[in-house]
């Protein structure tokens, strides 16, 4: 996930090559954590220092946590915690139960 990805197609992080191996996880049964509860866009967790990108929210969503489809019925929650700032990216958090 990134605001401009026309722009970035082939920069670092947004490689054919990384987006491929990207998807062999989610192809092998592995579920993106936040987009079982979140299929909207504009969700970001990194974000350039420059041009007041944070400000604006255009950034990339780079940082992940993915899951078994067998732990899907006990995740409660996933989710970017984007309002907690210092660094130019932000925390995730992951809440199972078990």
């Amino acid at each position: 996930d990134l605001a401009n990805p026309k722009e970035n197609k082939g920069n670092a992080m947004f490689t054919a090559q990384e987006r491929g191996w990207f998807d062999q996880f989610l192809k092998k049964g592995f579920l993106d954590a936040f987009r079982v509860f979140n299929q909207g866009s504009g969700n970001y967790t990194w974000w350039t220092w420059r041009a007041s990108a944070r400000t604006r929210n255009i950034g990339w969503r780079i940082d992940y946590f993915l899951i078994s489809k067998g732990l899907k019925n006990k995740l409660k929650s996933s989710k970017i915690l984007k309002d907690m700032t210092g660094s130019d990216h932000c925390p995730i958090s992951l809440e199972i139960t078990f």
